[in-house]
Formats: structure tokens, sequence, C-alpha cells
């Protein structure tokens, strides 16, 4: 048997190789790709990942519960600080203070690669979509206030080199308690098309009024408003990049509806607007005034909403409005200027306090200067025409 099988195998294996049938086979059989039908079905967390997690925090360093910092008046705490390439993914702030104007006191500023000039500058309150410097429960795409008083941001905010987070008390009392969680990635390196993180704080407060048949804020007066002179400036900038969407809150100076203000989207186009909505409450994804005087319904969804509505369509009524464009980013390659009417034309004097979030490939824009805190106090302001506050 062994005698008349070896000259077999010897064949054979000149035949193969000396490696064997196997390892021949294992050698020369071609690579079978990964179908398409495979990869749609696999979701991307379910795929080998490359990037670090870590978390930078206000924990107690002793291993005590003391896991805030306090934050004295005039004071700014640096709250985060890395090297990259990374993105932070998730913001988290829960506060407590002892003045009632604390989301409103406090700035948030965020650098990108050592730039001393921030690309991110608003109010603590105004960045998470309370514009009004009031706690207002709400989920969103990108933002959130949950219970009781956690402040969440979920965009991704890449950097290439370093990226620096601070937060400054402006108010004239101390923040006793300031808590952060902010989760971030390192990664080996970014793609050259990641674009760096934006947002600006702007305010009408009032913005200047036309006082003719206000009170009607539809076309009584034939008014007309094509070039935007005068609209609310949601933000403006130079270079390339998408808008991502607005947060806005509207303090009404007037009785009755303060909508039908449209919105009007410069796109590399300094001169004519190449976006134009239908009114204000139909950019914010609602209709028909909210549902009126006695019947407005807050309202939150993925995209869109208006969370907060009180006192609507009367002196002293107050909106907080999101819109989110991530289902249609809005693209920029030279240019970006995105405002919206304050009612029909620009005739009604309704207090605007909004932040605009965007991306674009430079790290820094020049921003226009904050206001003063003093400034940035929603207050009833005496407008033209009857209804409003008085001096």
């Amino acid at each position: 048997m062994t005698s008349s099988s070896s000259p077999r195998r010897g064949v054979l294996q000149a035949l193969l190789g000396l490696g064997g049938a196997s390892t021949v086979f294992a050698a020369t059989a071609p690579r079978v790709p990964t179908p398409p039908s495979a990869r749609r079905s696999l979701p991307d967390y379910a795929r080998a990942m490359d990037h670090r997690s870590l978390k930078q925090s206000s924990t107690d360093l002793t291993g005590g519960n003391a896991d805030s910092w306090p934050i004295a008046p005039g004071a700014t705490r640096d709250v985060f600080a890395a090297e990259g390439p990374g993105v932070i993914t998730h913001i988290w702030f829960t506060i407590a203070a002892e003045s009632v104007f604390h989301l409103k006191e406090l700035v948030l500023r965020v650098y990108w690669d050592g730039n001393e000039r921030p690309s991110v500058e608003a109010p603590v309150g105004d960045f998470f979509g309370l514009n009004l410097g009031q706690y207002v429960l709400y989920q969103s795409a990108f933002l959130n206030c949950s219970p009781v008083k956690a402040l969440n941001a979920y965009f991704a905010m890449p950097f290439r080199k370093a990226a620096r987070i601070t937060v400054t008390n402006e108010g004239s009392q101390k923040v006793g308690a300031f808590y952060s969680n902010i989760d971030y990635q390192l990664v080996p390196s970014l793609p050259d098309d990641a674009l760096y993180f934006h947002a600006q704080y702007r305010q009408s407060a009032p913005p200047s009024v036309s006082t003719a048949a206000w009170e009607q804020n539809w076309d009584n007066d034939k008014l007309r408003n094509l070039d935007g002179k005068g609209n609310h400036v949601f933000l403006e900038t130079r270079g390339r990049g998408h808008l991502m969407g607005v947060t806005l809150g509207v303090l009404q100076n007037q009785e009755f509806w303060m909508g039908e203000g449209d919105e009007m989207i410069f796109v590399d186009d300094e001169a004519k607007p190449t976006i134009v909505g239908t009114g204000s409450e139909d950019y914010f994804c609602g209709a028909w005034d909210f549902g009126g005087r006695d019947a407005s319904v807050p309202f939150g969804n993925l995209w869109n909403g208006a969370p907060l509505i009180q006192a609507a369509e009367r002196s002293g009524g107050r909106y907080c409005l999101y819109r989110w464009h991530g289902d249609n980013p809005v693209t920029f390659t030279r240019f970006l200027k995105h405002t919206i009417e304050h009612g029909h034309a620009n005739h009604r004097a309704d207090s605007l306090y909004s932040v605009a979030y965007w991306y674009q490939s430079e790290p820094y824009v020049d921003l226009p200067a904050l206001p003063p805190l003093a400034e940035r106090l929603p207050s009833l302001k005496a407008v033209g025409g009857p209804g409003g506050a008085r001096p």
C-alpha cells in the first residue's frame, strides 16, 4: 500500500507544488469582494473604527463628588482643551447659579487650531436654543434641553490642530456650580473636506419699524421688500461652507401676530436673495400663526419646532423657535447672508435674539461684537404704534 501510493503522491505534489493542494488553493483563489448589498445592510457602528473615545469633564479630581466648577463674576473658565486631529461629538452642561439671568450672562466661546478669535460666540442659553433666557424642555436633531436643566449639543465639531472651549461669567453674581461633560474623539487624520463648525449670536432688540397698520401685519399698506433691507440678520460670512440652521427667540413689543416675515438667504450674491420664503411661521415649518392668539400649541420635532409659546400675539408674548437644514444644507462658495423680515416687509418692532449654526472651510471668521449684557436681557421696549410698552 505504501510503496504503491508513494509514486502517486509524488506526481500529485509535482502537479500541485510542494505546499500541497490546500496551500496552493489558498494562494491562488481570487478574493471575493463584499457584495454591495452586504455593505448597505451593515451600519457604520458595526464596522471597525480607528478613533479613540475620550471625555473632558468637571469631575472632582480628588475622587469626591464636587463634580463642578464655580465661576466668579468676570471670570473665564476653560472647560475643554485638546490637541488634534479630533472631533467633539457632544457637549453637556448644567448650571446652578444665583442669577435668574445666567443663561444670558454666561458666554460660550470655541476656538479652533490655536486661533485667538472664536468661531463660536454666544450666550450659553442662546447657543442651546433658549434664546429668551429661560429653560424650556425640548428635543431636536442637534440641540435639546432635557429634564431638569440639562443642555445638550450634538453637532460634530472637527479640529485639525487644537480645540479650546471657554465659558465667561459676564454677570455680577457668582455661578456656584457649572457642570460639564464634553465627549470627543482623537483620530489618525481628518478628511481634506472636513469643515469647521461656527455659531454666531445676533439680535435686533428692537429693529427699526414702520408703524402704519402694523397691527394687521399682512398687505394693507402694500409694503414691498425685495432686497432684504432692514431684515434681521442671522449670519453673514465669506468663504465656502453650508448653513445648518438657526434658533430664534421673539419677545413681542406689540400686540397681535408677530409673524409673516419671509426668510431671505443671499448665496454668493450680495445684491439679491437666492432663497425667499413665505413667512416666519412657514420657515419654522409651522402654519397659520401656530394656532393663533388663543389656540397656539408649542411643538418640537426633529428638524423644526416652537417649544416655547407664551401669551401668543400679545404684548410681552414669547416664542422660542428652531429650524435645522440637515435635510438640505444651504451651500455657499463665496458668501452667505441669512436674514428674515420682522413682520411683513419689516413693519413690526418685536425683539429678536438668534443664533445661526454653519460649517465653513476657514477655522474662524470676523464675528460682530457681542452686544453688552444689559442689551442682551429680554425686556419690553417702547416702540411706535399702539400696544407696545410705554417709556
